[in-house]
């Protein structure tokens, strides 16, 4: 079975996660085959728009596949960094408008692949959350990118409890544009896609590029440094702890060191 499922009609292409059975979560092939689309995506001139969702109704995504090995999540992080700092484009970077049609969870490396897209539109039964500090490990691509979107008081507070929050919470903090019920999401993305489509696609290219401009200026060096971190927090003996907590499923006894 296919980890991405890529289909285009006409001037939208949709991009779904289809690892339904572990919650869509970010293993390295589906990271990988992810870039490809992306990729895909960019070089075609047919394709003005995306639209990416996950399969199963039960999450969007619910983060990296930390079941996967050891070191899951360092080189999980790499390879998002190097979407970014080596040739083709990562989710962030792709030049066209990316919708995120959200329903279900929402978490951890999921919110972030979410947060990369321009337009976030989610079902009422969503939840978001970033819960990696319970596990020693950071949402560090969200920290850098969510003061665009959330204050930073709602931001710090999700990023630092590693709660979750419901669709209309998430909405009321900005982190969502609209909430809808599950049975209209995919009309609804849809609409704005087509609203997108009656514009000048060279037009759309470069609002997006002049919107994200400050952002950018000083991501490159900021994911540096967040990779570094990362770095630092997989040698660490609370990073194991975390780790084989999660896939114990028991809660880790953390001894800051």
């Amino acid at each position: 079975m296919a980890p991405v499922i890529f289909e285009k009609k006409g001037k939208i292409a949709y991009v779904t996660i289809n690892r339904p059975e572990s919650m869509n979560a970010l293993n390295r092939e589906t990271q990988i085959t992810l870039k490809e689309t992306w990729e895909k995506i960019e070089a075609d001139d047919e394709i003005w728009v995306s639209i990416l969702t996950g399969a199963g109704g039960k999450a969007f995504s619910a983060g990296a596949d930390l079941k996967e090995g050891e070191g899951v999540g360092r080189n999980y992080d790499y390879m998002r960094l190097k979407g970014f700092l080596t040739k083709g484009p990562s989710a962030r970077e792709v030049s066209k408008p990316l919708i995120a049609a959200i329903d279900g969870y929402c978490l951890a490396g999921g919110l972030e692949l979410a947060l990369a897209c321009d337009i976030r539109i989610a079902s009422e039964n969503s939840t978001f959350g970033t819960p990696e500090p319970k596990w020693s490990l950071i949402n560090g691509y969200g920290s850098l990118v969510m003061p665009w979107t959330v204050h930073s008081s709602n931001m710090m507070e999700l990023l630092l409890t590693g709660q979750f929050i419901d669709a209309n919470e998430a909405l009321r903090i900005g982190l969502v544009s609209r909430v809808v019920t599950k049975s209209k999401l995919m009309d609804t993305v849809n609409e704005i896609a087509e609203k997108i489509l009656q514009n000048a696609p060279l037009a759309l290219k470069v609002t997006k590029e002049l919107a994200r401009l400050r952002e950018r200026q000083g991501l490159e060096q900021s994911l540096r440094t967040y990779y570094s971190y990362h770095a630092f927090l997989d040698r660490t003996e609370d990073y194991e702890t975390g780790i084989t907590a999660f896939r114990d499923k028991r809660k880790p006894e953390f001894k800051g060191r």
